[in-house]
C-alpha cells in the first residue's frame, strides 16, 4: 500500500470505504472477482509498516487500516493465496492491537483459525480461537463463531465427541440471538451459516445421516457467494457416503454454473472431489464418473 489520501480523516474514511467495496464484491461474485479491487487498494493506501505510520498515526487511521487488512486477508484466503493471507492477517492483528480495536482483532483471529484449519494445522487453529475470548462473556453470535472454529479443529484432530459437543453448543449460542453487544461485522452470521458449518463438521466425522441434510439446507439457501463452499462439501459428502445418484445429479447440476464461482476454496474442493471420483475412489458407478468428468472439464482455472 503506497500513496495516501490527503489527510488523516480522508485516509480512514477511504480505507473503510475500500474495505466495504471488497466485502460487497466478495459477497456478490466471490473473492477471485475482488482481486482487482484489492490490487487497486494496495496501490492507493500507504504501507504503515514501511512508512512508520504505526508509530505516529492516530488510532482511527490505524483502526481503519486494520479493517482493510482484515478484509484483505479474507479475500486472499478465499482467492487461494494462503501465504499472502497469513501476512495480511498478521498486519491486521498488529494494527488492531495498536489502535485498541479489540473486535477487529477478534475477527482476524477467527479468520486465521479458519485458515489454519484449511492448511491442515488444527492445533494452530485452536490456539487462534483460544485468543478470542476476553474477561467478559462474548455476545452470542461471536461466541457461536468461536465454537464453530473450535469444532472444525477438534474434528480434524479426531475428537468426535468433543467436536459434536462444540458444534451443538455453537447452534445453541446462535439461537440465543443477536444483541446490541455484537460487533457490526457479525451481520453475516445467520442460521444457514451455522447449520452449514454443523453439516461440514459432521461430514469431517463421517456422520453422513446428520451431515447431508444440513449441508443440503445450507447449499440451497439464498446467501452470499462464498457459501457455495457448502455445495462443494455437499458433493464431497454425497460421494463419500456412497449416495451415488444424488452425487451424480448434483455434479451435473453444478457443471453449467461453475465458471461463475469466485471462490478458489470452492473450486479446489470441487476439483478434488471430481478427480477422486474419476480415479474410482470409493468405486463409484460409471454414470457418476462420467458426471465427475463433465464437472472437472467445466471447472475454470484459478489464477
Amino acid at each position: 500500500m503506497r500513496s495516501t489520501p490527503a489527510d488523516r480523516h480522508d485516509l480512514a474514511a477511504a480505507a473503510r470505504s475500500a474495505a466495504g467495496r471488497l466485502v460487497a464484491i466478495d459477497a456478490a461474485r466471490g473473492a477471485v472477482a475482488a482481486l482487482p479491487a484489492l490490487r487497486a487498494a494496495a496501490r492507493r493506501f500507504p504501507d504503515p509498516f514501511a512508512t512508520g505510520g504505526v508509530y505516529r498515526w492516530d488510532g482511527d487511521r490505524l483502526a481503519a487500516l486494520a479493517e482493510l487488512y482484515e478484509v484483505t486477508g479474507w479475500v486472499l484466503f478465499d482467492a487461494g493465496r494462503p501465504r499472502h493471507a497469513l501476512r495480511a492477517n498478521r498486519r491486521a492483528l498488529t494494527l488492531a492491537h495498536l489502535s485498541g480495536d479489540r473486535w477487529t482483532a477478534r475477527l482476524v483471529l477467527l479468520n486465521d483459525s479458519m485458515l489454519m484449519s484449511h492448511l491442515g494445522r488444527p492445533r494452530a487453529a485452536l490456539e487462534d480461537a483460544a485468543r478470542v475470548p476476553g474477561a467478559r462473556r462474548l455476545p452470542a453470535l461471536v461466541d457461536s463463531l468461536v465454537l464453530i472454529r473450535r469444532a472444525h479443529a477438534v474434528a480434524a484432530l479426531g475428537g468426535e465427541r468433543e467436536a459434536v459437543r462444540l458444534i451443538s453448543r455453537a447452534e445453541s449460542r446462535f439461537l440465543d440471538g443477536a444483541s446490541a453487544y455484537d460487533p457490526p461485522w457479525a451481520w453475516w452470521i445467520d442460521h444457514d451459516e451455522v447449520l452449514g458449518h454443523r453439516g461440514w463438521v459432521m461430514a469431517r466425522l463421517g456422520r453422513w445421516d446428520e451431515a447431508l441434510p444440513l449441508l443440503h439446507r445450507a447449499a440451497t439457501a439464498p446467501g452470499p457467494s462464498y457459501r457455495r463452499l457448502f455445495t462443494a462439501h455437499l458433493l464431497t459428502a454425497l460421494a463419500r457416503a456412497g449416495a451415488w445418484r444424488e452425487a451424480e445429479r448434483l455434479a451435473d447440476d453444478l457443471a453449467p454454473h461453475v465458471a461463475g464461482i469466485g471462490s478458489a476454496r470452492t473450486l479446489g474442493t470441487l476439483r478434488a472431489t471430481a478427480t477422486a471420483l474419476l480415479r474410482g475412489v470409493g468405486r463409484p458407478p460409471a454414470a457418476l464418473r462420467e458426471a465427475a468428468g463433465r464437472l472437472r472439464e467445466a471447472l475454470p482455472a484459478v489464477e
